[in-house]
Formats: structure tokens, sequence, C-alpha cells
């Protein structure tokens, strides 16, 4: 048994996987390119775009988190924001109004908490398929919300205030304050990049290679040996915490949570992410983030579009099918759609 079950992970992968050195540069050349350009970027930007590109590495975390169970597992959730705002409100319970906590109780209180419910979420929605699950999930995010909007908890529609951010200090030891905008601005580009190195060793190692295999062909995994519930679950747990983070981050930014942190449209606009990226790509998840919320702020644009700025859901929306409709694999497949028809206008 164990033979078929190492000999199954590389035949249940999915063909067109870069092999070769020359791919492998091909993708850190614009990786490296992009973290240049974000660590330098406070250096030029004002206030306004600073706040807009830390806005979109915290969605790009999140965006990234629900890759890892659309995109590489295979499973549709149309709850994700239920772990982005529940660790957000844990943030916000947490904080007290007479000053700030350690941010190294936190933070951790937060994921904790996020983890807990994913583990709840889906060891129930994992034992159903399809649309079913993709019900089951939206459900439990909708029971979250109005947990958080009906009760006291969450002290309803009004939300709760964060006054202070955390204190980063560990027994009197403080290397910086998350106070200072350009601190709190590298703060999260860290946050962004740890996440998506974490991501990308997840998935080359054989915890990755087994859940490509989910993805591509469940019933041959298990009839290879695996047991597909474990893989699972744990995806999405560790998709789930990973979203807590981003909700956390954005805590912080804002100083302000409310319900709308886990309605159903929150967990819409993340899965658009990643399909106007490509998804089964991080690197489309993170473009993804970065289309989405500049498409947001170009069309609530008063100086562009005037008047109808006030109209931006219908702009949003038709840029959003006319974008689906020409890139069927995101803007990340754009290169090779174009390879392949320069190839066929090309062939004699």
């Amino acid at each position: 048994m164990q033979n078929a079950t190492t000999h199954a992970l590389p035949a249940a992968l999915p063909a067109g996987l870069p092999q070769t050195r020359s791919g492998t540069l091909a993708r850190a050349v614009p990786l490296v390119a992009a973290l240049v350009l974000l660590a330098v970027f406070p250096m030029f930007g004002d206030s306004y775009y600073t706040g807009l590109v830390i806005k979109i590495m915290i969605y790009a975390v999140f965006a990234l988190s629900l890759e890892l169970l659309v995109g590489q597992t295979g499973l549709v959730c149309f709850g994700h924001a239920a772990f982005f705002g529940i660790a957000a409100y844990t943030a916000a319970l947490l904080t007290p109004q007479a000053g700030p906590v350690s941010i190294f109780f936190l933070l951790p209180a937060a994921l904790i908490v996020t983890a807990l419910y994913a583990l709840i979420t889906g060891a129930l929605s994992l034992r159903t398929k399809g649309i079913y699950f993709i019900m089951v999930t939206l459900a439990f995010s909708q029971m979250a919300y109005f947990v958080f909007h009906d009760t006291k908890i969450g002290r309803g529609s009004d939300g709760i205030y964060l006054y202070f951010k955390p204190l980063v200090e560990l027994g009197g030891w403080a290397p910086f304050s998350l106070e200072d905008g350009s601190t709190f601005y590298y703060f999260v580009l860290g946050a962004l990049v740890l996440t998506y190195a974490f991501l990308a060793m997840l998935l080359n190692s054989r915890f990755g290679r087994a859940l490509a295999g989910i993805r591509v062909n469940e019933q041959r995994m298990r009839a290879a040996g695996f047991s597909t519930f474990p893989y699972k679950l744990t995806a999405f747990v560790v998709s789930g915490t990973l979203a807590g983070l981003a909700g956390f981050l954005f805590a912080l930014k804002d100083g302000f949570v409310n319900p709308e942190f886990l309605s159903w449209h929150q967990s819409g606009a993340v899965l658009l992410m990643i399909i106007l990226g490509g998804m089964g790509s991080l690197r489309g998840a993170v473009l993804g983030a970065f289309i989405l919320t500049m498409l947001q702020e170009v069309f609530q644009s008063q100086e562009i579009f005037g008047d109808f700025a006030s109209h931006w859901n219908l702009s949003l929306g038709l840029a959003i099918i006319v974008l689906v409709a020409l890139l069927p694999k995101g803007v990340i497949g754009l290169p090779a759609q174009l390879g392949a028809r320069f190839n066929k206008g090309t062939r004699p």
C-alpha cells in the first residue's frame, strides 16, 4: 500500500506544472520585482495611496487563504468571510478602551478562535459535496453574521471601535510601534510575504501534492490508500486561519469592525478575486486582489466618472463580466492565452 500511495501522488498531479529551472526563474523575477516595488512604495506614495496599498495587501492575504481551498483543493467555499470577521471581532473585543494590549497575546488569540470555528465548520461541512458544501459554508457564515448583528456581543450594526493598536512588546522589549503608518505598512507587507512563502512551501510538500491529487480525482486518491477527509479538513482550517489573519490586519487598519465583515458579499468578493486573477495560482490570487480593489477605486472616483460614480456597482459588474468572458483562466493565464492564439495564427 505504501508503494501505491507514493506513486499515486505524482500521477494525480495536474499536467503543465513547471519543472525547469528557467520556468522557476520566470516565476521568481516578477515576484521579486513586485516585492521591491512594495518595499519602496512608502518612500514615494502619499498617505492615501499608501493606505490603499495596505488594503490591497490585506485582501491579497485573504485571497491567498481562499486560493488554498478553492484553487488548490477544489473546495468552493462561500462562507470565507466568517473567518475574516471572527478574527476582526476577536481583536476588537479583546482590546480594552483603557489602553493597548500586546500583539503577542492579541494575534494568537484571534487566530486560535478563528481556527476553532474553522475546525467546527469544516468537520461538519466537509461531509457534504458540491452545491451542498457551498450552501453549508454559507449557512455557517450567515449564522456568525447574525450572532454579531443581532446580539450585544458585536454591538449590532454599530460595530466596535479599536481605540488602540496592539503593542509589539515582549518582556519589556518593544522593537517598533504599529501606531506609526509606515511601520504598520511594513508589518502588513511582512504578513503577506510570510503567507505567500508558507503556502508556496506547503503546496510543494507531500501534503500539497496530496491536495492536488484530491482536486484532480479524489476517488483515485482514496483507492491509492489516502484518507482524504483529514487532508481536506487540515486545508480548511489552515485556510480559515489565514483568512483570520487578514481580518485581524483589516481591523487594525481601520480601527473599526462591523457585521459587514462577515456578510455573504464579502465572501463573494474574495471569490471574485481568485477568479479574476486565475484559480490554481498563488500569484493569481494576489493579482486578483489588486485588480478587484483597483476596479472598485476607479469606478467610485467622481473625478473620472462624475455623478455616475454613485452607480459604481453597475460599472464594476459589467467590467467583471467582460474580464471573465475574455479571460476564462484569469489574468494570470493571459500570456498562455495570447501565445496559443499567436501559434494558431502562424501555423501553416
